[in-house]
């Protein structure tokens, strides 16, 4: 089965179209058919539905793309491991992250690593729903919430530390809440999904379901709703940090810290070797955002 073969059609189905991810590869449409028509022949299955318009893959393309993926990570940490061919990394690095911690950390970090890495171009998916790695023939996933998938390995990039939060403006009209029991007499802001506020006291935990004024499905939109007055919410430093450096945010109950068992990770599916564009791409991530990651270190002036 021919390498350049099985990179053609992986890229065909993260493009959907069989041109651009010739032209990826360098390689003319009529080489990139040709190549397609190889492959399905060699395996004796269609691969790819072909319209005018578009291509997409076959149930047996979608069953037989993961496996290709994974031939591809095993002929690249095998040449890796015994130093043949480039040491630089090179290929497609695709990558799926949450939309908010991508803007504000992942994209800023981007240049120094292909700066270090020209040969890998990034292909990046930013949504906040969980994506299906596998599926989505991702390479890695940056998460940052609490784990529960076993089918995946994770790294540990960086602590998502949790605050309650308030305006000053808020503050100076409503008052700042005594303890956690005394958040329901509060507006409050709200993200879906996380309806109930846990907190840890001098007797042990204690949940809180807040009288929620505003509910959203985006944390940057609750932090700034928060910045605006319009009630406490809860939200990650690394999204807040800029905002409570400039007073235009408050930490409130302080002593009752929140229990959250979330954290900054990069993910990749157990069942796949650990490429070494994907292995280059965590370790810098590392490097990046720590330890401490600099949104958890107070601004001195």
């Amino acid at each position: 089965m021919n390498i350049e073969h099985l990179k053609l059609f992986i890229r065909i189905a993260a493009t959907q179209n069989i041109s651009a991810a010739g032209n990826e590869l360098g390689l003319s449409p009529a080489v990139a058919s040709a190549y397609i028509n190889k492959l399905e022949k060699n395996l004796g299955v269609r691969l790819l539905h072909r319209t005018t318009r578009q291509v997409s893959l076959t149930e047996e393309g979608k069953s037989f793309l993961p496996h290709a993926e994974d031939v591809l990570a095993s002929v690249e940490a095998a040449r890796s491991a015994v130093g043949a061919g480039e040491t630089i990394p090179s290929g497609t690095l695709r990558i799926a992250a949450p939309a908010s911690f991508a803007r504000m950390h992942l994209v800023p970090a981007l240049k120094g690593f292909t700066e270090r890495y020209p040969n890998l171009i990034l292909d990046l998916r930013l949504s906040d729903s969980i994506v299906d790695m596998v599926e989505g023939g991702f390479d890695v996933a940056i998460r940052n919430a609490e784990l529960k998938d076993s089918n995946l390995i994770a790294r540990k990039l960086a602590p998502d530390s949790r605050v309650l939060c308030a305006s000053p403006d808020y503050i100076a009209e409503h008052g700042i809440p005594s303890s956690p029991e005394d958040i329901k007499n509060h507006h409050c802001i709200t993200l879906t999904g996380l309806d109930t506020w846990h907190f840890q006291t001098p007797t042990g935990p204690i949940s809180i379901r807040p009288n929620s004024q505003v509910r959203v499905d985006n944390g940057e939109a609750a932090r700034d709703a928060c910045a605006l007055g319009l009630g406490l919410t809860i939200n990650a430093k690394w999204s807040t940090y800029e905002l409570l450096a400039e007073g235009k945010l408050v930490t409130v109950l302080d002593e009752f810290p929140l229990v959250s068992k979330t954290a900054i990770w990069a993910v990749y599916p157990s069942s796949r070797l650990l490429a070494p564009k994907v292995s280059v791409f965590i370790e810098y991530l590392i490097q990046q955002f720590g330890p401490p990651p600099y949104w958890d270190i107070p601004k001195t002036e």
